[in-house]
């Protein structure tokens, strides 16, 4: 799970990065298991553009990811670890002693071989899911549960982590990587470990087309668009804007967007 650095053959290449999938011990996803994926371009149902410079990229099918861990107590052992595009961390294939398969998200230090088990029982160790009430405190775990049988919510990208750091009655207090401190119900089912791939933040992509293939389309700056388009367009020749940074609909940078108030209960600490 290391980066490798290219010789500069082009300009492209110069300070082009990429992991060198040694963790990886298979290329072809079980086929039970992957489904088609179709692109939505960043529009919505009436065809209009609601999510921007989105667009194009490779063609992939969607690994069906079980993030309930709710097959309790049924030990599996791990088939292979494999390359997911449609996320920043590697997923594990799991074969269940009962013959069912199903895909997980890799944490760190997981390999082919390993055994892992979820439900009331299971020791502390990566891999091994159980409910929040039996993880001692200092543990660092990730895909939790904002809901009891919901499925994983926090924590799934590559590197990420969350530490158990307190027990009150029926809650447990949670610190995030941003540093804000989070209460979620005891029932929640959550992993132990650390995400895998842990290198995933040096990668360096070195070409505006690598970032083509991922399906992100250029970011165009307010500055260069025409004044109805951008509060900051416009001008006689080149301008530096003439106004603090702003959304296109003129909502200063920086501001908090945050509105949910039925939530606002269960953070405790906020990250700022």
């Amino acid at each position: 799970m290391a980066i490798k650095n290219y010789n500069p053959t082009s300009p492209g290449r110069r300070f082009q990065s990429g992991h060198d999938f040694s963790e990886v011990t298979k290329k072809e996803p079980h086929k039970a298991l992957s489904k088609g994926m179709r692109k939505s371009g960043g529009r919505m149902n009436t065809g209009r553009i609601s999510v921007w410079w989105r667009g194009g990229g490779t063609r992939r099918s969607y690994r069906v990811i079980d993030f309930r861990r709710d097959k309790a107590g049924v030990p599996a052992k791990i088939e292979s670890i494999e390359y997911d595009p449609n996320r920043t961390s590697r997923i594990a294939l799991l074969r269940y002693a009962d013959g069912e398969r199903r895909y997980i998200v890799a944490p760190d230090g997981l390999k082919a071989g390993d055994t892992v088990v979820s439900g009331p029982g299971a020791d502390v160790k990566p891999g091994n899911a159980l409910a929040l009430s039996d993880i001692p405190l200092g543990t660092m775990v990730h895909n939790i549960e904002l809901r009891p049988g919901g499925g994983a919510k926090i924590a799934r990208s590559a590197g990420a982590s969350v530490q158990v750091v307190a027990k009150e009655g029926k809650y447990v207090q949670l610190k995030l990587n941003s540093g804000e401190v989070r209460v979620v119900l005891s029932g929640c089912m959550a992993t132990v470990g650390q995400v895998g791939n842990l290198e995933h933040e040096n990668l360096t992509y070195g070409k505006a087309g690598r970032k083509r293939y991922l399906g992100k389309r250029p970011h165009v700056r307010g500055v260069v668009m025409n004044p109805i388009d951008h509060p900051l367009g416009g001008g006689e020749g080149r301008s530096s804007g003439g106004r603090p940074a702003c959304s296109p609909w003129g909502k200063p940078e920086g501001v908090k967007t945050r509105k949910n108030v039925r939530t606002d209960k269960y953070i405790v600490r906020r990250r700022k």
